[in-house]
């Protein structure tokens, strides 16, 4: 299914403008009646959020600093909705959560990415939900584990809540630069794949970690044809109670959406096939002789590992890994390709390398008598 045919298709009772993606707004924290209405109006105004967002429950990684306003935050939603007409969504993070939301009729709930990383939360979670009838949206885990991820989404599936999205908020990593939260977009395909009629949403905001590379995230996410945006947004960001490096002024968010309408009417699905038919079949060519070039790789390699074990060697040598991976590092620089694409796809290839000659070593000795 198509990115346009699955924008097309409601999450909830609620659908975009054909060929327009699914927008989620609103403040990270919902911090007093006041803040949540001036947001809304004029997200109201805009026209093209389909779900105020607002933390009324915050996990935060210390006591002491702002934790949400609870189940004050969540009288200022309903006020909100009855006042702006915007439907509201909340993060929900155990069953009294879930207990308080549904009472509120909230029109949607999210579970975070602290919550999602543990089974028992989302066990606890969806049990709490079972007959509720809510949309529920699922951020990633907080590591790059798709087993969670799908697996969050399946036991909600199991006991009843069938309308459900995911949203791709990043990855924790020692060094995600020049972002807060490592993308990893090759895990959103892997769960398109796994599921290609669940609508994916990008939290640009949580990726970004600062409002001014929220719009280059945000139009990544329509490049790889993901469905929705689920973007924070503050009246005075610098002001916000949590996370305001990240959040953008509704009037931003505006123009970036703009800009995003402006790129997607350019976009015609068969123009593209036709004008990337030859290129891709170029790299089509590329791929399969790369695929080659690796079995040759593999069999060196096994030569090299019957010949380390003859002769008593380790399976890895440190000087010759740094000096190999300097050398093309080095090459990669003189001919214009980036040092880190060229590292990382070399990890790789010396990981799985490293792997293989140690099962070479196990298999050979579990042999001799």
């Amino acid at each position: 299914m198509s990115a346009a045919a699955r924008r097309q298709r409601p999450f909830g009772h609620w659908s975009p403008q054909i060929g327009e993606p699914w927008v989620i707004a609103g403040p990270c924290s919902a911090e007093s009646l006041e803040q949540v209405l001036e947001t809304a109006r004029a997200l109201k105004a805009d026209g093209r959020t389909l779900l105020f967002r607002a933390g009324v429950w915050k996990p935060r990684t210390r006591p002491g600093t702002f934790e949400g306003a609870g189940y004050n935050a969540l009288e200022w939603l309903q006020i909100m909705r009855a006042e702006v007409g915007l439907p509201f969504v909340v993060e929900v993070g155990n069953p009294q959560h879930v207990e308080r939301a549904l009472a509120a009729k909230a029109d949607a709930v999210w579970l975070g990415a602290r919550t999602t990383v543990s089974p028992f939360y989302v066990q606890e979670i969806a049990e709490a939900l079972k007959g509720a009838n809510i949309p529920v949206l699922v951020k990633n885990p907080i590591h790059a584990d798709l087993g969670l991820w799908i697996g969050a989404l399946e036991r909600l599936d199991k006991l009843g809540s069938s309308d459900l999205a995911a949203v791709h908020r990043g990855f924790f990593t020692a060094n995600p630069e020049p972002y807060r939260n490592d993308p990893r977009w090759e895990l959103t395909f892997e769960l398109r794949r796994h599921a290609p009629d669940l609508p994916i949403f990008c939290d640009p905001s949580h990726i970004a970690g600062q409002r001014d590379l929220v719009e280059s995230v945000a139009q990544i996410a329509m490049d790889l044809a993901l469905d929705g945006l689920m973007i924070e947004i503050h009246p005075s960001p610098d002001d916000a109670l949590s996370d305001a490096a990240q959040q953008i002024t509704p009037a931003r968010l505006s123009a970036l959406l703009d800009r995003l309408a402006n790129y997607l009417e350019r976009a015609d699905p068969e123009a593209i096939l036709t004008s990337l038919s030859a290129d891709r079949e170029g790299l089509d060519f590329i791929d399969a002789q790369l695929v080659e070039l690796l079995q040759n790789r593999q069999q060196i390699v096994e030569r090299l590992a019957q010949r380390k074990l003859e002769i008593g060697a380790s399976v890895f040598q440190m000087d010759r890994w740094i000096n190999m991976l300097e050398q093309r590092e080095a090459q990669a620089k003189d001919i214009g390709i980036d040092p880190k694409y060229v590292r990382a796809f070399f990890e790789l290839v010396h990981r799985y390398s490293v792997q293989h000659q140690a099962a070479i070593y196990q298999a050979q000795r579990r042999e001799e008598p």
